[in-house]
């Protein structure tokens, strides 16, 4: 029963802290993440590619050769 009650208590801490976050409207998040998007897409190695292969944390591991 005191577990229970301690278990309540924690979930209504938890709502009442996300209660007090600020809320937007989703058509105003979606233009907010469609700008930063946009304005950091010449930094984004996946649309434009890496300098160098060495940067690129995708590439293909050497082979491991048994000595």
């Amino acid at each position: 029963m005191a577990a229970n009650l301690q278990q309540q208590r924690s979930i209504n801490e938890q709502l009442r802290r996300e209660a007090d976050i600020p809320r937007i409207q989703v058509s105003q998040a979606c233009q907010l993440m469609m700008k930063y998007v946009l304005d950091h897409e010449n930094e984004d190695c996946l649309l434009n590619g890496f300098a160098s292969q060495k940067v690129n944390p995708f590439r293909e591991k050497s082979s491991c050769s048994i000595l």
